[in-house]
């Protein structure tokens, strides 16, 4: 797989979300919806928890800026279940357990799963990433201008 970038043409996935329903950014597309598609290694872990809580707190602005949040990692559905209840997650959280979403989007760590964050534009063009393994929430504030920048553009 290519090193994606932005302006590169974001891969197509299909996943199962911590409900069992299938997500694919071919819907957002066809709903002309940007998305923040953020890869976070483990659920409950510090980091982790801190950066899908400031998500948590900052998504009604990415939902009046017209995106979606959508978070992924390798744990199962029953894990993302308690951690969205747990935690209070408004948005869905998608279940990578053999890691094929990652390798798709180029997400990789040395020890742990990778965190990487792509915003992705209405026509699935990468509009912005944010790569960071221990940088939990610097990015989030940064994926927000770009999505509110992406409005303004319509």
């Amino acid at each position: 797989m290519t090193k994606l970038k932005v302006g590169s043409v974001a891969p197509d996935f299909e996943a199962k979300n911590y409900l069992g329903q299938t997500i694919t950014l071919k819907e957002f597309k066809e709903k002309n919806q940007p998305i923040v598609l953020y890869f976070y290694p483990k659920d409950n872990s510090p980091v982790c928890t801190k950066e899908s809580c400031e998500f948590r707190d900052k998504y009604q602005k990415f939902i009046e800026a017209g995106a979606e949040v959508i978070g992924v990692s390798s744990d199962g559905e029953d894990s993302h279940k308690s951690f969205v209840s747990k935690y209070s997650l408004p948005f869905t959280l998608l279940t990578d357990k053999h890691s094929k979403l990652a390798k798709l989007y180029g997400v990789n760590g040395i020890l742990l799963p990778g965190r990487k964050t792509f915003i992705i534009d209405k026509h699935g063009i990468i509009a912005g990433i944010h790569d960071g393994l221990l940088s939990s929430t610097s990015h989030i504030e940064e994926s927000l201008k770009i999505i509110e920048k992406l409005k303004s553009q319509i």
